[in-house]
């Protein structure tokens, strides 16, 4: 009935290494808590007397058609909760109408993802290797690939302590399958009271990417270029002055720097300071069709979801992910028409305003997660 059951579900059946890795965040967690705290506080004021007899969720991102104004998020080794992994995601995507993002640390290779036939977006992060890291933009455009993400705020993983506490690596039988030669083979050497992960991107990842980097990456893609991971208006300006053709608003999910200002309320202002140029999509917390609908009133283009797909994923393989990206059709079509609009662009001009947090959130974000 809600993503909120779907995550109580998954909860239910990963292991508790799995789960603290997919659902927890860095450091003392208080960026992951208010993504949705500041999610909660926004309030929209809907339209009366609309027909709304009509009511479509359909939109476009990138030029595309698509469903709904919604797109996965780039989520590395889908294996971990499921062992069809990225391919189920896909055919789920597909079904749905919406972009799936497969990324650099996909479980299976991006050829074989994108030969599911989703609209199909490769998210790259920068490589020490950076002959790699062109190469790996080349596959993805003979693979078909409709969009390159680039990920600008993982010069090396943050502090996760959940990771850390339980000494989390990968198990055997799940590796980086973009890679001939696993550059994850050192996630794979569990050490106690350290992240296997956090080792190998340290290794693999590079700290030194620039604007120079986002400029010569454009001039040799032409794939629409997305820059991810953008919080501050004058980098989402940036962006769009080396070519990007959008940006996303995120704090990789509370994943990074804990502490960050969560991702919807740094979207205003990035919307404010693209004014149009670019398209804008925001990422981190989002968790209904109401959630959605908020983005779209606060100026967003659309929204990329990540944890929900994975919790669906883990709770009932490819029907499980399927059902999570139905839900969040048919909560923000109710939205939409409750709002008092018949499509999405009618949502861009809903007025909006900030409330109390409500009671039943003033808690821990993941209080009453069965463990």
């Amino acid at each position: 009935m809600s993503i909120r059951e779907v995550e109580q579900a998954a909860a239910a059946v990963l292991p508790r290494p799995v789960w603290d890795f997919v659902s927890g965040g860095s450091g003392a967690e208080l960026t992951l808590a208010a993504n949705r705290t500041a999610l909660d506080r926004v309030r929209l004021v809907p339209r009366a007397l609309r027909d709304v007899s009509a009511c479509s969720t359909a939109s476009t991102l990138l030029g595309r058609e698509v469903s709904m104004p919604v797109a996965t998020a780039p989520i590395g080794y889908h294996q971990l909760v499921h062992p069809e992994g990225e391919l189920a995601a896909a055919r789920a995507a597909k079904d749905a109408g919406v972009p799936f993002t497969v990324g650099t640390l996909s479980s299976f290779p991006l050829e074989q993802v994108a030969e599911v036939g989703a609209t199909t977006w490769f998210q790259l992060y920068w490589l020490r290797d950076r002959a790699l890291s062109y190469e790996l933009v080349r596959r993805a455009e003979d693979a078909g690939c409709s969009a390159l993400v680039l990920t600008v705020d993982v010069p090396w993983m943050g502090r996760r302590l959940r990771d850390v506490r339980n000494g989390f690596s990968l198990p055997p039988e799940v590796r980086a399958a973009n890679f001939t030669v696993d550059p994850a083979s050192e996630a794979h050497r569990a050490v106690p009271g350290a992240s296997a992960l956090a080792s190998h991107t340290s290794t693999a990842f590079a700290p030194s990417l620039s604007w120079a980097d986002v400029q010569e990456l454009r001039s040799r893609t032409k794939l629409p270029l997305i820059v991810k991971g953008i919080l501050d208006p004058e980098d989402a300006v940036r962006a769009a002055e080396c070519g990007a053709d959008a940006v996303v608003v995120s704090n990789h999910g509370g994943r990074q720097l804990d502490g960050a200002i969560p991702a919807v309320d740094a979207l205003e202002a990035v919307c404010a300071a693209i004014d149009g140029r670019v398209e804008v999509l925001v990422d981190s917390g989002f968790r209904s069709g109401v959630d959605v609908l908020k983005a779209l009133a606060l100026g967003a283009s659309g929204v990329l979801v990540g944890r929900p797909l994975l919790w669906g994923l883990a709770a009932g393989g490819e029907a499980g992910a399927r059902e999570v990206l139905g839900l969040l059709a048919e909560e923000l079509r109710d939205a939409l028409g409750l709002a008092g609009c018949a499509n999405v662009s009618e949502a861009s001009r809903l007025r909006t305003g900030r409330g109390p947090l409500p009671l039943d959130r003033a808690t821990k974000h993941d209080e009453g997660i069965p463990r």
